[in-house]
């Protein structure tokens, strides 16, 4: 069951999702101070408490206005599970019965939270387990502001007494394409950064898109985050068959678009996200192809190792492939990496978050 704290009006706000901006606005239009949005976004991310009575520094008056005029939705915990390798994955369950993943991958100084921005995707790229269940909705920015209040809480700080949170870095990188949940994505980044709330810098959050060219420009413009790219193949007919939006923004629109992002910003890179497929894109023909494409564009390249879901069309790289990638790349002096694999045991490794979920629709780029 969802998690609901509210009062007797049935049309009571969510006011999970609200960041500073929008949180004024709602304390203004019920004739309230607009200190008193800083006030909350403390108690309900830095403290974590969703009961309106128990925030003490507010008056009795307020605390039961707001227990008929706002609420606090969070989704059920319906799987919690941890890896070998210290990799841990909840299943959330909305109001709606719709489930999405979180994952968190803990390395050394650094704890990331991996987080969706839908339910499904419709995308339908053929190497994402994901695009295999089809595409439900979009998650309203409270559903996605869920995910790190409920992992923040679930994994708590490091240490009795301790301030200091386990989550130092958010990337959108689960189910879903943010940018074609623009709006509702933007308002919970800016959450995820106000400092009465969860205080990330900008260059701890990290969006990550398959290429939806005019809102790349659009987040430069509104909420400059830092951008991963889904790139995966070096010439349009080979990303045609793997990422179906190129069809639409094609590898040079796209490119262009990434230097627009960067442009200005002479230390900020974009990240170049590379998925290896066994004998498809793997070859040191496209590792050198890969080096020509991206020799204008600031960034660095993550590869990342093909992992098999039931039913996938795809193998796995070799070790010397992979390992020959990825000089090939570095020796151009892009700074490349290839992302170790997590969570393989518990399914949480990139591709292959496929939340249970009543899809309705599989819809492809027309």
């Amino acid at each position: 069951m969802t998690v609901s704290v509210h009062g007797q009006d049935s049309q009571s706000v969510n006011i999970l999702g609200l960041n500073l901006r929008e949180m004024e606005l709602f304390f203004a239009e019920h004739g309230e101070k607009s200190f008193r949005a800083s006030q909350l976004l403390k108690w309900i991310h830095q403290q974590g408490e969703v009961d309106f009575q128990k925030m003490t520094n507010i008056s009795k008056s307020l605390r039961d206005k707001l227990s008929t005029i706002a609420k606090v939705e969070l989704p059920e915990v319906i799987a919690d599970r941890t890896s070998v390798d210290g990799t841990r994955k909840w299943l959330l369950k909305f109001e709606d019965g719709n489930s999405v993943e979180a994952v968190f991958i803990p390395t050394k100084g650094r704890g990331t939270l991996c987080i969706s921005s839908q339910v499904g995707c419709s995308l339908n790229c053929s190497f994402c387990n994901t695009a295999q269940h089809g595409y439900s909705r979009n998650l309203t920015s409270a559903e996605i502001i869920a995910q790190l209040w409920m992992a923040d809480r679930l994994l708590g700080r490091e240490g009795p007494g301790s301030h200091q949170r386990v989550i130092t870095n958010v990337v959108l990188m689960g189910m879903g394409e943010p940018l074609l949940n623009f709006d509702a994505v933007v308002s919970a980044m800016e959450l995820m950064m106000e400092d009465f709330a969860y205080g990330l810098s900008r260059r701890r959050i990290t969006l990550s898109t398959s290429g939806v060219v005019p809102m790349i420009d659009k987040l430069k413009d509104e909420c400059q985050v830092s951008l991963a790219v889904s790139l995966h193949a070096t010439n349009d007919e080979l990303r045609d068959q793997l990422v179906p939006i190129n069809k639409k923004y094609p590898l040079k629109e796209l490119l262009d678009s990434c230097r627009r992002y960067v442009e200005g910003s002479p230390r900020k890179r974009v990240t170049i996200e590379y998925i290896l497929l066994g004998g498809v894109n793997d070859s040191s023909a496209d590792a050198q192809a890969l080096v020509k494409l991206l020799k204008t564009v600031p960034s660095k390249v993550n590869l990342i190792p093909y992992n098999p879901f039931t039913d996938g069309e795809y193998k796995v790289p070799t070790m010397e492939a992979i390992d020959k990638f990825q000089e090939i790349v570095a020796r151009s002096g892009i700074t490349t990496v290839t992302r170790k694999t997590r969570g393989e045991d518990i399914d949480a490794a990139c591709g292959q978050l496929a939340g249970k979920f009543k899809a309705r629709t599989k819809r492809g780029l027309q």
